[in-house]
């Protein structure tokens, strides 16, 4: 079969990558991507198609963002503390203003390193890695789920499915140990839908439960869409990362 490291997020660390016994039925491969790419704990985690195969070392955001990728890596060195309950993985909290900078490229990067540090991780400690021990929670389609079941006059078939969509995607981004929340900074919304998305990040800060937010304003300014208990939550244990420049999309 032929080698397929470049589409494996296991590449960095794997001695079998670019050799002849690298292919797809790896079964480390399987259990992170699925048989066809599109499945395992990456499919879990909800990541979009365009950022199933990113990592750190290959993020098209890595060049143009060099001194914030200094603190990433060092980052990243941080998630052996999983398996250690005596530290805290941190928060990040991604900032800017431009739209196209790398913000959530970077994000997903960090949960498919998460979710390769913890498969390794618990292999090397003899335990059975978890089947999502990282979410893409994206709360402007989250949002457009909430509005598609409390509008009035919504049918009942298209209101039931993005209800169930809803609560779910909330279930799961309250208690997942990494979680990725893009575009924490929703302006329009109802009190209602704030105070589900408040639940979420007081559930997760008051467990201990590491969080990567990114936004278009900077987290001082993040009174001005959450009171301030929420907004202490998110500053808690959380460093802030502003990204400079212009947008670079379609530059890939």
């Amino acid at each position: 079969m032929a080698k397929h490291s470049a589409s494996c997020i296991l590449s960095g660390p794997c001695t079998l990558a670019d050799t002849d016994k690298c292919n797809r039925m790896c079964p480390s491969y399987i259990a992170l991507h699925g048989y066809t790419g599109d499945g395992g704990r990456i499919g879990a985690a909800g990541l979009p198609a365009d950022y199933r195969h990113l990592t750190v070392a290959n993020s098209p955001a890595r060049e143009g963002q060099a001194k914030i990728y200094r603190a990433i890596d060092a980052y990243v060195a941080t998630f052996k503390r999983q398996f250690d309950e005596d530290y805290r993985i941190k928060s990040l909290y991604l900032y800017s203003e431009e739209p196209g900078t790398g913000k959530t490229t970077t994000a997903a990067a960090l949960l498919n390193e998460y979710l390769t540090a913890h498969y390794i991780g618990s292999l090397q400690r003899g335990t059975t890695p978890l089947e999502r021990p990282g979410y893409y929670w994206d709360i402007n389609e989250w949002q457009r789920d909430y509005n598609r079941f409390t509008r009035p006059m919504v049918p009942r078939e298209k209101a039931e499915p993005a209800a169930s969509r809803y609560y779910r995607a909330m279930e799961i981004a309250e208690a997942v140990p990494f979680l990725i929340a893009d575009d924490i900074g929703v302006r329009d919304a109802t009190e209602a839908f704030r105070a589900d998305l408040h639940s979420v990040i007081n559930k997760r800060v008051a467990n201990g439960l590491p969080t990567v937010y990114t936004s278009n304003i900077p987290m001082a300014e993040t009174l001005q869409l959450f009171d301030a208990r929420i907004a202490d939550r998110i500053r808690d244990m959380c460093q802030e990362l502003p990204f400079e420049g212009k947008s670079k999309r379609g530059r890939r």
